[in-house]
């Protein structure tokens, strides 16, 4: 089995990206995402003992997804320059992250939504932009908690699993994201509250 196969919800590697992996010595997919969950856990540790000031910035972004990922991918914290089935065209990238982190300080300081929804907006546009090949989910989920912290209020609940294997959670989590393009957040925020 291709070590890079995985489910129709996830984004396909290009070549050049695939070559990217720095542990060429991998076989199964079950290796590569216990290899990408212990670098994840290394960055959660940095974030633990280096607490950022300020997160809503394209410089932050790169550099949380390069601590995510960054012993397993040798782009890890590069944008993608590659079209996806998801997401912006890649020229677009910097521009939408830097509208989106303005929207998220605006409606942070004038309180336009519950910190709850401030977190989930900030999520679901993050998967939208897509900024990266691979471990977008992963860094926006990262990034709503660190908002919400930012914000005084606890994490947000994603589930009792891994959102990146195959599961009626996971196949709910993608479910309220695809009606949060439209718009309508209450499934997305029903999900992370924990109600779904």
């Amino acid at each position: 089995m291709d070590i890079f196969v995985a489910d129709d919800n996830s984004t396909p590697l290009t070549p050049d990206e695939k070559d990217g992996l720095k542990l060429k010595w991998l076989t199964l997919r079950s290796e590569l995402n216990e290899f990408e969950t212990r670098n994840i856990l290394d960055a959660q540790r940095w974030l633990l003992q280096s607490p950022p000031k300020d997160i809503l910035n394209d410089s932050f972004l790169r550099k949380l997804h390069k601590k995510m990922f960054g012993e397993v991918w040798s782009w890890a914290g590069e944008y993608r320059s590659t079209e996806r089935n998801i997401g912006v065209v890649p020229y677009q990238i910097p521009v939408k992250l830097k509208e989106l982190f303005d929207d998220a300080a605006f409606w942070i300081e004038n309180k336009t939504y519950s910190s709850m929804e401030i977190a989930v907006r900030l999520h679901h546009r993050l998967v939208q932009i897509h900024p990266f090949p691979n471990g977008n989910g992963r860094v926006s989920r990262v990034m709503a908690d660190l908002c919400m912290k930012q914000m005084g209020q606890p994490p947000l609940y994603w589930g009792d699993c891994s959102l990146t294997e195959i599961s009626e959670i996971r196949a709910n989590y993608i479910s309220a994201l695809r009606k949060a393009d439209s718009g309508d957040y209450a499934d997305l925020i029903s999900f992370v509250s924990g109600k779904k």
